[in-house]
């Protein structure tokens, strides 16, 4: 094992390699179905050890490249820890054939004919697992539900069988993530993308202010990117996606599955989704919530361990070691516990209201007058923390600045006399009205320690088309966390949290060429005919 090798072990905590030399053999040609040649790259311990020709292969197919801090992590970590490792460019990406890059298309038929040249490769032994984070967690799903048998386990990280269209609820787009993504895919292969990353940052800023967004690409990199124009024209439920969506295939899959997701990322409620999918199916899945953001590197040394530990043993046509099928990090006591399911047997629904006086309770308000506000999208009420594609910025963090403006309601219980441990789906029911035909609701749920700092535990935004007072319902992102005793729980109410969501521009015009800007005002009751509330699953 190398220096480097022996520094990431102990700071990621991995488990202990078992070679101490690693060999990689660059640019493999893989012929896909119509003729276009996919390169590869292989790891693995040194050719000269007996045990390297008996060990099974983790599979990743990435559009992020083969070598730099990825192939070191997937290739080199990996190998040293007993795999060879096949990591493929995707079509369009790293010297792999096929013309520019388009996100999601052709995956399926990729990922199945890079599996048949494994299957012939002399240095094989038959089994493979698929690994990977995000994109390289969709190309696992894209081949899961008619994986040939030498598929032997899957550890799809930071996911969806879905990918994009996570994004594109329709009328609400996650602007910074799909903007950002955009600009890094397009990029990323130019001479250093990193650096040149960072001094056009304001760029990037710029062309999420662009209005109508369908622009924003064109202010970003001076084009028309095809994914950023797929997404800004269509959303979810548009059949543009029906072969890049793979959800309804997930109960399908009978390759064993243990996916890793993290209470911060931006996949969290479609990996839920997918958990669900297997669970109704009858499989055994198992699940790993840690209190990770997207790019966290824990997130990425718990997909490690779970390639190492559980993937490789069943590979091996070994038993992995007992662990309990859902393994959770509990926030606020910072305690990882073990259950038997997603969610966990035993919390009921606990109802807070909003009260008078920006109060938080679990008594309805008797009859006052609603709280208002005004959102104003030329001056959008600002994201922070919470669900990102990139690291900075993201995750847990201290809301008080933005709760500190006049576009921000905030309702907060009085000090805790005891624990309150909340595992499990929260929800908010939501009365408002508003004076224009089209509005975002914004619910976050946050922790107010005793010092005041008030930090996000979870949110969702979803549009509203109000017609007179309305009851909004937001599934916000399931959580484990406990509000310890001395703290108080606080729930944000807004209109909007740009630039990680899109402005609604309160005309209800189609998002991608609205380009006029309405001030809204907005009213939230909160009295006995109209109880708006936070749903918390309590124990």
């Amino acid at each position: 094992m190398t220096v480097t090798g022996w520094v990431a072990q102990r700071l990621l905590k991995l488990p202990p390699a078992t070679a101490r030399k690693v060999a990689v053999e660059r640019d493999l040609r893989i012929a896909a179905d119509d003729g276009v040649t996919l390169l590869a790259d292989r790891w693995s311990p040194a050719p000269d050890s007996d045990r390297a020709r008996d060990l099974p292969t983790a599979l990743v197919r990435t559009p992020y490249g083969r070598k730099g801090p990825l192939g070191w992590l997937m290739g080199r970590l990996l190998a040293e820890r007993g795999f060879h490792v096949l990591m493929v460019s995707t079509r369009g990406t790293f010297g792999s054939g096929g013309g520019e890059f388009r996100a999601m298309r052709q995956e399926r038929a990729d990922g199945h004919a890079v599996l048949r040249w494994l299957a012939d490769q002399p240095w094989f032994n038959g089994s493979v697992v698929l690994t990977g984070a995000s994109y390289l967690g969709y190309t696992q799903w894209v081949v899961a539900a008619d994986a040939p048998v030498q598929v032997k386990a899957m550890v799809p990280h930071v996911t969806s069988s879905r990918l994009a269209m996570t994004f594109l609820r329709p009328g609400r787009i996650e602007l910074e993530t799909l903007m950002n993504w955009s600009v890094l895919t397009a990029r990323q292969e130019r001479p250093y993308a990193s650096l040149r990353a960072m001094l056009e940052r304001k760029k990037v800023e710029a062309a999420m202010h662009t209005l109508p967004l369908a622009d924003g690409d064109k202010v970003a990199l001076g084009r028309e990117w095809p994914f950023y124009q797929d997404c800004i024209h269509h959303d979810q439920d548009d059949p543009y996606w029906k072969d890049e969506d793979f959800s309804d295939t997930v109960g399908d899959v009978k390759v064993p599955v243990s996916s890793i997701a993290g209470w911060y990322d931006i996949f969290l409620a479609d990996q839920l989704k997918d958990y669900h999918a297997l669970v109704a199916a009858g499989r055994p899945p198992r699940l790993t919530i840690g209190p990770w953001a997207h790019s966290d590197p824990r997130g990425i040394s718990a997909a490690i361990w779970e390639t190492v530990r559980w993937a490789g043993p069943l590979a091996r046509g070994a038993k992995p070691g007992y662990r309990a099928p859902v393994r959770l990090f509990v926030m606020g006591v910072k305690q990882w516990r073990e259950f038997d399911q997603w969610p966990p047997a035993g919390y009921a629904q606990q109802r807070w209201h909003l009260r008078e006086g920006n109060a938080l309770g679990q008594e309805p308000a008797a009859f006052v007058a609603p709280s208002a506000f005004t959102y104003d999208p030329s001056d959008p009420t600002p994201s922070i923390g919470g669900a990102k594609l990139e690291a900075r910025g993201a995750g847990p963090v201290d809301n008080r600045p933005v709760e500190r403006r006049s576009d921000v309601l905030t309702f907060t219980s009085d000090v805790l006399a005891n624990d309150v441990e909340v595992i499990g789906e929260v929800a908010a029911e939501v009365w408002l009205r508003a004076d224009r035909p089209s509005c975002d609701l914004f619910v976050r749920l946050c922790d107010v320690d005793r010092k005041g700092r008030s930090v996000n535990i979870c949110d969702d935004l979803v549009k509203v088309r109000p017609d007179g007072i309305a009851k909004v319902s937001v599934e916000l992102t399931p959580t484990a966390h406990v509000f310890r005793r001395g703290h108080r729980i606080r729930v944000q109410v807004s209109a909007g949290a740009f630039p990680r969501y899109a402005r609604n521009l309160g005309n209800d015009e189609p998002v991608a060429t609205a380009a006029t800007p309405y001030v809204t005002n907005l009213e939230i009751f909160h009295d006995a005919a109209h109880p708006s509330a936070i749903l918390l699953p309590v124990k």
